[in-house]
């Protein structure tokens, strides 16, 4: 089995053969695990989450269990010791261990990441037609945000008039611009409530 030199492994390389006619496994880059311990946003949730609760709690104002969930559960993502996965492949014989993820949606910007990352990739591979395309984002006041966060019924409310605005003003345009009377529209729309996708 041949080994990646430490300069071809900071360069994300490639596996080689030391000799000629010698088969061995490629790897398209090698793992870096990540350290979740060593960012500012893991260090200041885990030093003031627990004061953050009990300061709430004596204010009477409960944080939701679904915040506090998903708080607790950021600070378990890509630790070795909350649990792991071990693979092994087969053709090289190297075994490698995998800490879970939390999968969370509002904290974590690695499952955060990885999420938009698979969502972005499906709407490009199976949800877009090859036109043109164009993203509108719609920002509210912190105020409308909150009452939003636990209304599903307003978020439809007011993401449907947002969509019916935008379609309005694309046709005005189409039909000041090049006579188009007849056009089709179509959203793929997305709200960020935890980072929780509404399609």
């Amino acid at each position: 089995m041949s080994y990646l030199s430490e300069e071809v492994q900071s360069q994300g390389g490639y596996l080689v053969p030391s000799e000629p006619g010698l088969v061995v496994c490629e790897t398209a880059s090698v793992y870096r695990p990540r350290n979740p311990a060593e960012s500012v946003l893991y260090s200041v949730v885990s030093g003031h989450l627990e004061t953050f609760l009990e300061r709430q709690q004596r204010r009477d104002r409960l944080v939701p269990r679904f915040v506090e969930r998903e708080l607790r559960s950021f600070l378990e993502c890509g630790i070795l010791a909350r649990g792991f996965l071990r693979v092994h492949c087969d053709d090289c014989g190297e075994d490698r261990v995998v800490p879970f993820s939390c999968k969370g949606r509002g904290f974590c910007n690695s499952c955060g990441g990885r999420r938009m990352a698979d969502t972005a990739a499906h709407l490009v591979d199976r949800v877009f037609p090859e036109v043109p395309v164009r993203q509108w984002v719609l920002s509210l006041p912190y105020a409308l945000r909150y009452r939003l966060a636990y209304d599903a019924r307003l978020v439809r409310d007011v993401l449907r008039i947002f969509v019916q605005e935008v379609f309005g003003s694309l046709r005005r345009r189409a039909r000041a611009r090049s006579g188009i009377r007849q056009m089709q529209c179509g959203a793929v729309t997305f709200v960020q409530r935890f980072g929780d996708a509404l399609n």
